[in-house]
């Protein structure tokens, strides 16, 4: 598993969150033939309590491994009231298969929640089939289109609720 690896959060716009997402972005590029994520994201997007960035660290420092979430309410661009919206996670090609994606999607889905998110959203396209199968086997549904890339064939937008309905009880009569 991920032993030794820890999970810090630092601000969006810190130097090996900066590197990492320069990775991602190379990785987008070669994936999608010369285009990277357009989405504007700014630093403010991720601070607590609305938001938060995590980098995942080896046993020798070095960082391996990223992803962040930030809130969105109902808009024009398919957001839903109470969102958090999942951005940025990425494993270096040698960390992968060490279940650092799992440790870092656990740690922002209860941030999010701990934070009063209702649903954590997200989007990825068709051709990052290792990103799709992992948000499918943590319980994330396909849910209609939002976002920047809505319109794209290639988008797929998934969903995952984060609090659980209070069921209705019986009510008492007034006295």
């Amino acid at each position: 598993m991920s032993h030794g690896i820890e999970l810090r959060t630092v601000p969006y716009d810190h130097p090996d969150a900066v590197m990492l997402n320069d990775q991602v972005q190379l990785e987008y590029q070669e994936r999608y033939q010369g285009e990277g994520d357009a989405t504007y994201l700014d630093p403010a997007m991720f601070a607590p309590p609305r938001g938060l960035y995590i980098v995942a660290y080896d046993t020798s420092g070095t960082p391996v491994a990223t992803g962040g979430w930030r809130s969105q309410e109902k808009n024009d661009e398919g957001y839903s009231d109470g969102d958090a919206e999942l951005k940025r996670m990425y494993v270096v090609p040698q960390a992968r298969g060490l279940g650092l994606a799992r440790r870092i999607l656990a740690a922002l889905e209860a941030d999010a929640r701990a934070a009063g998110r209702m649903r954590m959203v997200l989007e990825t396209g068709d051709r990052q089939p290792e990103a799709i199968a992992l948000y499918l086997s943590e319980g994330y549904t396909p849910s209609p289109k939002f976002g920047f890339y809505r319109f794209y064939d290639s988008s797929r937008c998934m969903a995952k609720p984060l609090q659980t309905p209070t069921p209705a009880g019986p009510t008492s009569p007034p006295t």
